[in-house]
């Protein structure tokens, strides 16, 4: 690697470093994608100069050679857009020995952590806590650490699991620090560890462990009988004042704060201090929006701000638990530098998941994108806001505006009051339904409301006004989570966060209209790559069904091999896939997770992509609204043993479903059937003029072979459903039945 660093203030070491690739691969891939050019731009110019004639007997093949034209152009210039994601990447690291040296532990800033949960049914209390105690076992001075839960759901046994927690912290941080404990999440961590190491007590290893099952089953306990036990020292005050009639939905705000760590009791078993722990549950009510994640971060921000009102703010999602203690040091490597950090806004971790299994069958592992996309985009100054796993500056995320003569003051602390009723009091007042009316919140202030992806467009807007955000993916993995371990999830999933980037992209919150002139053209480009998603979908199933009936009807659609413009077609595919696997072997994956991952790819753009630019359309023409789908963080046994087996999980109908399905059929019949036509000499075409459409149809039911698996020999709950089969029949065999009309 080569490349500049960061360098602190008069004769001070940078506290991170800026790191770029060599020279060398910088212009190996700029070579690369210049050769590639020029193979689009002759495939774009076969298909001006090549189109056939205007006559009855090439009707068909004229209208089918004019939507691959369209087809085509439109997969060019997005892989033009996509060259911004590859041009300029940037690699961060930080120094935590330098940090260290030039602040002593008391000089710290206070930094406050956010846990989101909204469904105790989805969202089970258990993988809550053990996010919380990740969190709140952090290598990091106790008394400056304030950890903040926000409960949606107002779930008197999420409040119980909290509590149950906080006892439980009393012994599992002062253990976690005695023995540099990784990961801190009790739960990864006995999981991971089955025995004692040899630098631990054996004795107390194992009594912890048993602590821990103790939590476990007295938390299991409760969520099974659904009310907390009468004998339990848990004062859930807030919800005396609760009536028979409240609900999930509606019922009134609460704030409890269970461990001050302003308080000389709220100490460990150890001596030591504990980090304040605090419950919220703000008001909802049926006739009011409360905005969803985006509301909680907000209700979240302004309660911390009475409370701990720290300079420094973390937020994660409760199904991500802490996997690297050190993560907050290395974030204010980023905030405390003297030259390069004062206009960082936030510092962005990767998204990384614990539970996929070696050639995940989904493709879940994301190391492509977290390794070679994201750097690309730190490279362009701006880093998109994920959501979680995110350290931000207070002050850019409620709303102000960068400055040169902008000075972050590191120790300002205000807390109302040391009366911990009085405080609770003060915050509820703070998250109540009518709080919000007629101000900024949601606009300039904090997290920005009114899109599926409220991270995303919140991060645009602080860059838009004059921050800046890094990209820091550390070799020990700062946080680790729970990726979806069946179709439909992943679908689903896919479908909200592709809507949500388009409806950015067609609003006045585009990249290219609110980033005019505020952020760099390539950081645009970098978000729009995302942004247009959705618009791949329609050229995808294009191109994956008119070839195929062409060719089954003997219609030739691409050069024969022996003409000199198959070559432009065939390097641009070869180039392109090739590239893309060594990249993923460069990252670390396998072959068969490329493959995997490029069956994802397809399902995903004529499934998830495809509705999710319906359904946007549709908001735009006021015929629907788009709603909010949480993923279960849950699964069934026997389908998370089909997960760990490769075997693809379908069980239910579903409209995604049923386009996949019908796509596979239609392929493989037409590559059966035209084969057949080709060798029995039905039609005067000749295998050389179909190549091209041999190997698209081939490739395409290759892809699709769990598909067929699920259809035809699978015999489990997780297989295809007959009425999915039915109905992909029926749209099937009228398209292969009837001949395309010449």
């Amino acid at each position: 690697m080569a490349g500049g660093s960061a360098r602190g203030g008069g004769n001070c070491p940078p506290l991170f470093t800026t790191e770029k690739p060599t020279r060398t691969a910088a212009y190996a891939y700029r070579l690369f994608a210049s050769t590639v050019l020029a193979g689009v731009l002759l495939v774009w110019l076969y298909r001006a100069t090549q189109l056939p004639p205007r006559s009855s007997s090439a009707r068909a093949r004229r209208w089918a050679w004019l939507g691959l034209s369209v087809a085509e152009l439109w997969f060019g210039l997005y892989w033009l857009l996509t060259l911004s994601v590859r041009w300029s990447p940037v690699y961060r690291r930080t120094f935590p020995g330098r940090l260290a040296q030039r602040y002593q532990e008391e000089q710290l800033p206070m930094v406050d952590v956010f846990v989101c949960t909204a469904d105790p049914t989805l969202e089970p209390p258990m993988l809550v806590i053990s996010t919380v105690l990740s969190v709140m076992a952090y290598d990091y001075p106790a008394e400056k650490l304030n950890i903040y839960l926000s409960d949606d759901a107002g779930s008197i046994i999420t409040l119980y699991a909290l509590y149950e927690a906080s006892e439980f912290a009393k012994y599992w941080i002062p253990f976690c620090k005695k023995y540099q404990v990784e990961p801190r999440s009790p739960a990864a961590y006995f999981a991971k560890i089955s025995a004692p190491p040899d630098a631990c007590d054996r004795k107390e290893w194992f009594a912890l462990k048993e602590l821990h099952k103790d939590l476990t089953d007295r938390v299991n306990s409760v969520v099974n009988s659904g009310k907390i036990p009468e004998v339990s020292k848990c004062e859930p005050r807030g919800f005396y004042q609760w009536s028979e009639n409240t609900s999930f939905t509606d019922h009134p705000s609460m704030v409890q704060i269970l461990i001050d760590g302003n308080k000389r009791k709220a100490t460990a078993v150890d001596g030591n201090a504990l980090p304040t722990l605090v419950y919220m549950a703000r008001e909802k009510r049926p006739q009011e929006h409360h905005h969803f994640k985006a509301g909680s971060l907000n209700a979240l921000i302004r309660v911390s701000s009475v409370i701990s009102n720290s300079p420094v703010i973390m937020n994660v999602d409760c199904d991500m638990y802490s996997n690297n203690s050190g993560s907050i040091r290395d974030a204010l490597g980023f905030f405390l530098d003297e030259e390069q950090g004062q206009d960082i806004a936030f510092v962005q971790y990767p998204q990384n998941f614990e539970n996929v299994v070696q050639n995940d069958i989904y493709g879940n592992p994301i190391n492509i994108v977290n390794e070679l996309d994201h750097p690309c985009l730190d490279g362009w100054g701006g880093m998109c806001y994920y959501g979680t796993g995110c350290f931000h500056r207070r002050e850019a995320l409620g709303g102000r505006i960068y400055s040169l003569d902008y000075k972050e003051d590191w120790t300002r602390v205000v807390r109302k009051t040391e009366d911990v009723r009085e405080l609770e009091g003060m915050a509820e007042s703070l998250v109540t339904c009518t709080y919000e009316h007629n101000t900024l919140w949601g606009i300039e202030k904090g997290v920005r409301y009114g899109c599926p992806l409220e991270d995303v467009i919140t991060g645009l807007q602080i860059q838009c006004r004059g921050w800046r955000s890094v990209y820091h993916n550390p070799a020990r993995k700062g946080f680790l989570g729970m990726a979806p371990t069946s179709l439909g999830q992943i679908l689903v999933q896919h479908k909200r966060w592709t809507e949500g980037f388009l409806q950015i992209s067609l609003s006045k919150h585009s990249p290219f209209v609110l980033g005019h002139r505020k952020i760099r053209l390539g950081l645009q480009m970098g978000y729009s790559v995302c942004g247009f998603w959705a618009l791949n979908s329609f050229p995808t199933l294009y191109y994956v069904t008119i070839p195929a009936l062409c060719f089954l009807n003997g219609i030739s659609l691409f050069p024969e091999v022996s003409n000199p413009w198959f070559l432009p077609f065939a390097y641009v595919v070869m180039a392109t896939y090739s590239c893309s696997l060594v990249e993923s072997l460069q990252c670390s994956d396998t072959v068969v997770e490329w493959w995997n991952a490029q069956r994802m790819w397809l399902f995903r753009r004529i499934t998830s992509y495809l509705l999710a630019a319906i359904d946007t359309i549709r908001g735009i023409l006021g015929i629907s609204e788009s709603g909010f789908a949480l993923t279960a963080k849950v699964s069934d046994l026997q389908a998370l043993d089909r997960y760990k087996k490769g075997m693809m999980e379908f069980g239910s109908f579903s409209t995604m479903f049923v386009i996949i399905a019908a796509v596979a059929l239609l392929n493989l019949t037409c590559l059966m059937f035209g084969v057949a036509r080709v060798l029995l000499h039905e039609e005067s075409t000749n295998l050389g003029a179909m190549f091209l459409q041999v190997v698209l149809c081939a490739l395409t039911v290759a892809i699709n072979f769990p598909v067929y698996e699920a259809l035809f020999l699978r015999k489990d709950s997780g297989r295809l459903p007959a009425s999915v089969s039915l109905v992909s029949l029926c749209i099937v065999l009228p398209l292969c039945i009837l001949p395309i009309s010449l």
